[in-house]
C-alpha cells in the first residue's frame, strides 16, 4: 500500500523545524532529493532580493528556545515541540514577570490540549506557544525566557523537478514545505508529492510534469516570478495540501471554475465510495492556488483534500500529528490523484473511422442482442456500440464516461481496444 510507504516517510520528516527560510527546509529537500528523487534541483533566493511585491526576507535559525522558573525547572522547549516557539522570534535572554510573559503566550483556550501554531514573519516579535492546561499552571512571579534565534542575510530555499513527456503542455503539482510539526496540513502534500514524482519519474508520460516544494505564499510568488513566464503551457495543475486524514473529502475549483483540473477532479471525486464536499474558490481560497490562480497567472489549478485546512480542529495545532493522518488516508488521497493523471494521460477526443455500427462478431467480439433485449454476454458490446456512437471528434474520454455514467478510468481499456481495432482514431 503506498499510503503506508508516505506515512513512513512523513515520520522521517516530522520533528524537522521548518519555517519561511533556513535549515528546516534546507534539510526536509535534502532527504527528499537524497532518498527519493535524486533529480530534484533546489534553488536558493537571497535575502532582500524583490520577487513581484515582495521581498525575500532574512533567513531565521533556532538553535536553542526554552521557558524555565528561578529553580531551574522548564516550564516548555523548543527541542521537545517546535511548536513552542512563535515562528520568526527574534532573540532574547532574560528573566521576565508573569505579566510580561502573558503577553508573549499564546495558547487556545477552546482546545486546552492543544499547543498553537502562530507566527510573526513579517513583524519583529518575540513569543511562546503553549497548552491552555500548562498556561493555567504558571503560578510564579518572575521566569526566566530564552530564545537563541538568529537573522542572517542568507536565502530562501526551494525545489523543482521537471519530469518530460511526449507533449511540453505540463500537468503541474505544488506543495508547501515551510511548517514545523504537523502532519495533515503540513507534510502529507509533500509526502504525496514526493511519491506521485518517483511513480512517474519511472513510466513513460503523454505529458511532461512539475512538482514544486516551496515555503507557501512567498515561496509561491518567488517560482511563479522565476519560473512561469509562460503559464499557458501548464495543463492541469494541483495543490497538494491535507490530503492524510480519514475524514472528509474535500474539492476546492480553480478560480475559473471550468478548467480541464476543475473537470478531471469533479469526475474521479463522483466515482469514489464516499461523498465529497465542494467548497468555493471565493469563499474558501486560503493554500498557494492564491497565488498560482491569481490573474496574470491563472493556471488551471485544484485541490483534491481530505479535511480542508481551516476546517478541522486540529489545524494548525499540535493535534495535527502522526496520530490524525493514517496510511489508509494517504492511499486514498495517492489514489485519486492517480486516477487523475492516467484520465488526463488518455483523455482524447476519438472519431468513428467507419460509417454506421461496426460487426463485432467478426471481431471475435460478442454482439448478441436477442428481442432487443440485452442479454449478459452482450454488455461489453453494447458498451462498445454506446462509445461509438459518440466518438464524432468533439466528446473527450471524460465527456463520453458522463454521457453513459461510467467511470473514465475504467473505460481507458475500452478505449485502447477499440483504437487497436482501427475502429477509433485520435481527432486532431
Amino acid at each position: 500500500m503506498t499510503g503506508l510507504l508516505i506515512y513512513e516517510f512523513i515520520k522521517t520528516l516530522f520533528s524537522i523545524p521548518r519555517s519561511l527560510t533556513g535549515n528546516g527546509v534546507r534539510k526536509t529537500i535534502s532527504i527528499i532529493k537524497n532518498g527519493h528523487i535524486p533529480s530534484l534541483s533546489i534553488h536558493e533566493i537571497s535575502s532582500g532580493e524583490v520577487v513581484e511585491d515582495w521581498v525575500i526576507p532574512d533567513e531565521w535559525n533556532v538553535e536553542s528556545a526554552f521557558i524555565k522558573d528561578l529553580k531551574g525547572n522548564t516550564i516548555i522547549d523548543f527541542k521537545d515541540n517546535n511548536l513552542h516557539l512563535l515562528g520568526y522570534s527574534r532573540p532574547i535572554d532574560k528573566k521576565i514577570t508573569l505579566e510580561e510573559l502573558n503577553c508573549h503566550l499564546y495558547s487556545l483556550p477552546d482546545y486546552p490540549d492543544a499547543i498553537p501554531y502562530v507566527t510573526s514573519y513579517y513583524n519583529s516579535n518575540w513569543g511562546f506557544c503553549i497548552s491552555d492546561n500548562d498556561r493555567k499552571k504558571l503560578k510564579d512571579k518572575n521566569y526566566y525566557a530564552y530564545i537563541n534565534s538568529a537573522f542572517t542575510r542568507g536565502s530562501l530555499t526551494y525545489s523543482d523537478l521537471i519530469i518530460p513527456g511526449k507533449q511540453t503542455e505540463e500537468i503541474f503539482f505544488s506543495t508547501y514545505i515551510c511548517h514545523p510539526s504537523m502532519a495533515n496540513n503540513e507534510l502529507s502534500g509533500p509526502g504525496l508529492a514526493t511519491f506521485l514524482a518517483k511513480w512517474l519519474s519511472g513510466r513513460d508520460n503523454r505529458y511532461t510534469y512539475r512538482f514544486v516544494f516551496a515555503p507557501e505564499t512567498i515561496g509561491a510568488i518567488t517560482y511563479i516570478s522565476k519560473h512561469l513566464k509562460q503559464p499557458e503551457k501548464i495543463y492541469a495543475a494541483f495543490n497538494l495540501s491535507c490530503v492524510g486524514d480519514d475524514n472528509s473529502i474535500s474539492f476546492l475549483p480553480s478560480r475559473k471554475g471550468n478548467t480541464i483540473a476543475d473537470k478531471v477532479a469533479r469526475h474521479v471525486l463522483e466515482n469514489q465510495k464516499n461523498d465529497f464536499i465542494e467548497y468555493s474558490f471565493i469563499k474558501d481560497r486560503g493554500s498557494d492556488e492564491r497565488q498560482y490562480c491569481s490573474p496574470g497567472v491563472d493556471l488551471p489549478m485544484v485541490s483534491i483534500m481530505r479535511s480542508k485546512y481551516g476546517e478541522y480542529f486540529q489545524y494548525h495545532t499540535s493535534l495535527d500529528n502522526m496520530d490524525f493522518i493514517s496510511p489508509e488516508g494517504l492511499d486514498l488521497s495517492y489514489k485519486m490523484h492517480e486516477e487523475c493523471i492516467e484520465i488526463l494521460e488518455g483523455n482524447y477526443q476519438y472519431r468513428s473511422t467507419i460509417l454506421c455500427e461496426p460487426f463485432l462478431s467478426k471481431r471475435g467480439h460478442n454482439y448478441k442482442i436477442i428481442g432487443g433485449e440485452e442479454n449478459d454476454k452482450s454488455k461489453s458490446s453494447k458498451l462498445l456500440l454506446d462509445i461509438l456512437i459518440y466518438c464524432d471528434g468533439t466528446y473527450d474520454i471524460i465527456d463520453i464516461a458522463k454521457l453513459l455514467g461510467q467511470y473514465a478510468y475504467d473505460l481507458l481499456p475500452t478505449f485502447k481496444f477499440l483504437e487497436e481495432e482501427g475502429l477509433i482514431n485520435k481527432s486532431e
